[in-house]
């Protein structure tokens, strides 16, 4: 199982979006400068972010990207699902109704009695990194990491974000 980049990329950059002033908002062009990343990559990030209810973009001379909801209501999960979709990672294709050693036990018209018990481990496994995600929002993470940076170092980040539109 992998993430893609998008993911990292996208909490890293929402990570430090949560510092910015009220009535400012980010371009993508200074994140991408931020993290050394492609803008363009970038914006196809936001783009999704933007689609799945995390960030809200303005247009015009002060606009840019800012948060659509609060840190404590954006979680970890929210920022995968919109990265990577909605779908389950693991897609179970009833390979076993077509095993020749059983064959004559499957109607391929009629859908098994029982469930695929390698899907229900799969999606019960999947669920519960779901729920664990669900769990930590933007707020815990920049409280867990607050915790262990210097005050010099919070305030950089402070004053960086504070340059917003």
């Amino acid at each position: 199982m992998q993430f893609s980049i998008g993911v990292e990329y996208a909490l890293h950059s929402l990570f430090y979006m949560m510092e910015i002033p009220g009535g400012k908002r980010l371009g993508v062009k200074d994140i991408a400068q931020l993290h050394g990343v492609s803008e363009t990559y970038l914006a196809k990030i936001f783009t999704k972010l933007k689609k799945g209810g995390i960030v809200r973009s303005v247009t015009g001379v002060k606009g840019g990207y800012e948060l659509a909801r609060t840190p404590e209501e954006i979680s970890f999960w929210d920022v995968v699902e919109a990265i990577e979709g909605p779908s389950y990672m693991f897609q179970c294709a009833e390979i076993r109704q077509k095993n020749v050693l059983f064959a004559d036990e499957y109607d391929p018209k009629i859908p098994p009695k029982c469930p695929c018990l390698i899907k229900v481990v799969m999606v019960e496994a999947e669920n519960q990194m779901r729920n664990y995600l669900k769990d930590k929002s933007l707020q815990w993470l920049q409280d867990e990491l607050y915790q262990d940076f210097s005050k010099e170092k919070q305030s950089k980040i402070r004053d960086w974000a504070g340059q917003a539109n």
